[in-house]
């Protein structure tokens, strides 16, 4: 059974860190690129950033780029965003995701091989 648990999420005050996790299981974890996609309250759904299968390819939204980094760790199955310069904007429930093949700005669950079902991180003073 495939699945895919982020954790991580919280309350933060703006310009603080949070930093999400993914936890994969029951695929071969190490062969998918992996993505973050968010949606706020009332919002279509944002992509947010993609790394390829090895690590070593990254892609970001320009909305977050110079203050999210995505990382993953094909050792411990699991994905992660370090979130730094927390902004009220910021505030959502991020979904992380898994596709077989590269795919960059993918926003839906039709769009990838498999979704987890989120944690919320709300950005507020």
């Amino acid at each position: 059974q495939v699945q895919l648990v982020e954790s991580g999420g919280g309350l933060v005050l703006p310009g603080g860190s949070l930093r999400l996790s993914c936890a994969a299981s029951g695929f071969t974890f190490s062969t998918y690129s992996l993505s973050w996609v968010r949606q706020a309250p009332g919002k279509g759904p944002e992509w947010v950033s993609t790394i390829n299968a090895g690590g070593w390819s990254t892609r970001y939204a320009d909305s977050v780029k110079g203050r999210f980094t995505i990382s993953r760790d094909n050792a411990k199955n699991t994905l992660y965003l370090q979130m730094n310069s927390l902004k009220p904007e910021d505030t959502a429930l991020y979904y992380c995701a898994a596709r077989r093949y590269w795919l960059v700005g993918g926003t839906t669950p039709g769009e990838y091989d498999y979704w987890g079902q989120g944690t919320q991180v709300t950005v507020s003073s």
